[in-house]
């Protein structure tokens, strides 16, 4: 906000220096008041200069009120006694009170009324430009909010359950125990303090995604039930945090509480600055758990991310057939580290 005031008052500032200079070069160069040129160019920058901010200020105290009356008769007492100092400024002598008159009323309707417009602009450009700000403002803390409120979303049950898994680990002394603990440490501060970027390296988003299969991993005895496979570097990108979690989530949630080795599979691809993300796992025979359940914050949470971060620059698809959930999401227009900015202008040269 004081960014945008800062540049109107440098905008007035040229302008007005502007508008002296070309009314004191006319000046100069008119033969009658050549010799008055700077008297005279006092006179009507003092004129307009108040005719100008006393109409321009006055607009502000008024503005959104209703108020009219107080108003018009300010604004009369302006435009009345604008002129002055133009008068008192000028280089004629007014000995008749009748040549005071006339070149009162000439000066009245040549300037005054010009002036009084051009700060009703001023003054209308500026409350344009500045409720657009804070309207922008107020939606971008919205948006914000909202994306925090969606992040803080991650199924609290997980912690729970990961804690029990690590509690029996640790009773029964397995080697396991020490492992887990640090993996639940880098989930938990990846989750609160990395994670409040707008952005993360792609590379540093699988890391936390392997420490969740890992944990989740306690649950089952035989081998790794998740088939990650990646293609590309996942290092070359940056990408907003917390957004896979949910797929991933969804698909523990709705696979059988028996899982085969390798039978959740989980793909991830970047092309250039195009990412895709496929998650794909068998569905629980049991009718009362479904894929999208009511109030629940996968599928959902995830869109609204999505529509909020990468607007016109993702899809995602869900489809359920044949016994397995199938989750695709593609997100395009990623931002690039700059090394791999300069490889890729290389590339297509």
């Amino acid at each position: 906000m004081h960014r945008i005031k800062r540049v109107f008052r440098n905008v007035h500032i040229v302008l007005w220096v502007l508008f002296g200079l070309l009314v004191a070069l006319q000046l100069s160069q008119d033969r009658p008041s050549s010799e008055h040129w700077l008297t005279m160019t006092t006179g009507i920058m003092l004129t307009t200069l108040y005719v100008f901010y006393s109409h321009f200020i006055l607009l502000k105290q008024f503005s959104g009120k209703k108020k009219r009356r107080p108003y018009f008769l300010r604004l009369g007492l302006i435009i009345l006694t604008g002129n002055l100092p133009f008068l008192l400024f000028h280089h004629v002598k007014f000995d008749t009170f009748f040549l005071f008159f006339n070149y009162y009323i000439i000066s009245l309707i040549s300037m005054v009324p010009v002036f009084v417009f051009l700060s009703w602009l001023a003054r209308v450009t500026e409350n344009l430009v500045i409720n657009t700000f804070k309207k922008e403002q107020l939606e971008k803390q919205a948006v914000e909010a909202e994306l925090y409120y969606l992040k803080s979303q991650i199924n609290p049950h997980f912690l729970f359950n990961t804690l029990n898994n690590i509690h029996t680990l640790v009773y029964k002394q397995a080697l396991a125990a020490p492992e887990a603990v640090l993996q639940l440490a880098s989930l938990m501060r990846y989750m609160i303090y990395e994670s409040n970027s707008p952005l993360v390296p792609l590379s540093r988003e699988m890391t936390y995604l392997q420490d969740y299969m890992s944990l989740q991993q306690l649950k089952y005895k035989n081998s790794p039930v998740v088939d990650l496979q990646v293609e590309g570097l996942t290092d070359s990108c940056h990408i907003a945090p917390l957004l896979f979690i949910h797929l991933l989530e969804n698909a523990y949630k709705h696979s059988p509480a028996r899982l085969e080795p390798g039978e959740v599979k989980v793909n991830m691809k970047i092309t250039g600055d195009t990412l895709t993300f496929m998650v794909q796992n068998p569905v629980s025979t049991n009718p009362g758990r479904k894929v999208d359940e009511p109030g629940g914050i996968g599928l959902p949470n995830v869109r609204k991310r999505l529509a909020l971060l990468y607007p016109g620059k993702h899809s995602l698809e869900a489809n359920n057939s044949g016994g397995t959930f199938t989750v695709k999401l593609k997100i395009q227009g990623l931002k690039l580290m700059a090394h791999e900015k300069e490889a890729d202008l290389l590339y297509h040269r």
